[in-house]
């Protein structure tokens, strides 16, 4: 699956009215570890179809990271039937992102 850029305009669509489980990246070009994830994110979204995948640009989306309470980056947020299920702030691996998605389910 393509990975959606999230924003204030698209979020209701993009999550809220998501039927899938979404998984939100909270990131900014200038933070080295979202730029480590990043490409481990991507992967995540092409092998699984049972999710959606979004990024959230902390420094162009200001509004969406406070509602989320967003005090580091990358934060990434698992968010089910427009609850948020799972969180996990920092760099984490492949696996821990697989395993963040599916005990949120």
């Amino acid at each position: 699956m393509p990975i959606i850029t999230v924003t204030a305009d698209n979020f209701d669509e993009a999550v809220k009215n998501e039927s899938k489980t979404v998984l939100l990246d909270f990131w900014a070009s200038w933070c080295g570890p979202c730029q480590m994830i990043s490409p481990i994110v991507e992967q995540v979204a092409q092998e699984r179809d049972d999710i959606t995948v979004g990024k959230i640009n902390v420094d162009e989306q200001m509004e969406l990271a406070q509602e989320f309470g967003i005090t580091s980056i990358p934060t990434l947020v698992v968010i089910k039937n427009a609850k948020v299920v799972g969180q996990s702030v920092g760099l984490i691996s492949k696996s821990e992102i697989n395993e963040l998605i599916d005990n949120a389910k």
